[in-house]
C-alpha cells in the first residue's frame, strides 16, 4: 500500500504501542488462539510484547539511543523485562549479533560508529533479543542502498528458516515481498483490500488497486510503458462514502459510490474487497 494507507498504524495496533491519542481502538488480534486485545495492558506488556511477538520499527537510523553502546541496548529487555544476570544476558546479545552477521566488537560501539546496514542488524538483533515467534518489519529496507537491501533480506529469509520465525514485512516494494513472503496484503485507505498467496495475488490480481498497483511497475518483457493511479489517496478523516477506491478506479459502477463492499472470495484462500467479486467464486 501506499503511504497513508495504515501499514505501520495496523503494526502498532498488534504491539498496542499506537499513541495515547488515538481515537478508535477495537477489533480482535489473535495469537495461539488468544485474543490479546482482551488483556490488561500490563499483561500483555508482561506476556506477550517483545516476548511473543515483537517489531523492528521504521528508520533504523533514529531507533537507536545516541549515547549509549549497542550490546546495552539489545540487552536491555533481558534485564529489565526477563530479570536475566547481566553476564548470561550479554552472552545472548553476543550470540545474536553473531546470528545476524555482526562481529563481536559491535557490543562495544555507539551507533554513530555503524553504518546503515550494521544499525539494521542491530535493531533486527533487538528485535530478536527474547525469541518471539512474531517479529514485524516495518519498512526495514527502505533507507538501505540495493545491495544492502539484499543482504538484509537474505539474513530475514536464513531467520525465518532457522528459528522458525513468522514475519509480517511491511514495504512499497513487491519484489522484496515476493521475495521474503507467503502471502501477501494490500492496504488501501486503512482497510485491507486483496490477501492471498504471493502467486495467486501477483499473478491474478481480484482488486483494481492492486491491479494498477502492479501495471506501475515497468516490465522487462513488455514494451508497455508504466501506468500510474490517478487521483489522490483517500482523505482517511473523512474517507470516501462506499468503496474507498471507487473515485480512482475504472472499473467503478453502481454500488461502489453508495455501499463498502465485503470481504468476497475471489478463488481458494484469495480474498477481495471489491464489488467486482460479489459474484459466487469471485467470478
Amino acid at each position: 500500500g501506499e503511504s497513508g494507507s495504515g501499514k505501520s498504524s495496523l503494526a502498532l495496533a498488534l504491539l498496542q504501542v499506537l499513541p495515547r491519542n488515538v481515537q478508535l481502538y477495537e477489533g480482535s488480534v489473535r495469537m495461539e488462539g488468544v485474543d490479546v486485545m482482551t488483556l490488561r495492558a500490563e499483561e500483555f506488556r508482561q506476556t506477550y510484547r517483545w516476548k511473543k511477538m515483537s517489531m523492528v520499527f521504521q528508520g533504523a537510523m533514529h531507533a537507536l539511543n545516541p549515547v549509549l553502546r549497542v550490546g546495552h541496548q539489545v540487552a536491555e529487555p533481558l534485564l529489565i523485562d526477563g530479570g536475566m544476570p547481566k553476564r548470561q544476558a550479554h552472552e545472548r546479545v553476543y550470540e545474536l549479533l553473531d546470528k545476524v552477521g555482526l562481529p563481536g566488537e559491535v557490543f562495544q560501539r555507539y551507533p554513530h560508529e555503524l553504518s546503515g546496514g550494521m544499525k539494521q542488524r542491530v535493531v533486527t538483533a533487538m528485535a530478536l533479543v527474547q525469541y518471539p515467534k512474531l517479529v514485524v518489519l516495518d519498512e526495514p529496507t527502505s533507507a538501505l542502498d540495493v545491495s544492502i537491501q539484499a543482504q538484509i533480506t537474505n539474513l530475514l529469509k536464513q531467520l525465518k528458516r532457522d528459528l522458525g520465525l513468522s514475519l509480517i514485512f511491511i514495504t512499497h516494494d513487491i519484489a522484496l515481498a515476493s521475495d521474503v513472503c507467503d502471502r501477501l496484503a494490500v492496504i488501501y485507505g486503512g482497510q485491507v483490500v486483496e490477501l492471498g498467496s504471493i502467486e495467486d495475488v501477483l499473478s491474478a490480481p481480484q482488486h483494481p488497486y492492486t491491479e494498477k498497483l502492479l501495471a506501475s511497475l515497468p516490465k522487462l518483457q513488455s514494451d508497455a510503458p508504466p501506468e500510474f493511479i490517478p487521483g489522490q489517496p483517500p482523505d482517511l478523516v473523512s474517507p470516501p462514502q462506499g468503496c474507498r477506491f471507487h473515485p480512482r478506479c475504472p472499473y467503478a459502477f453502481e454500488p461502489c459510490a453508495d455501499r463498502d463492499p465485503a470481504f468476497f472470495a475471489a478463488g481458494p484462500a484469495h480474498w477481495s474487497r471489491c464489488w467486482l467479486r460479489e459474484t459466487p467464486g469471485g467470478g
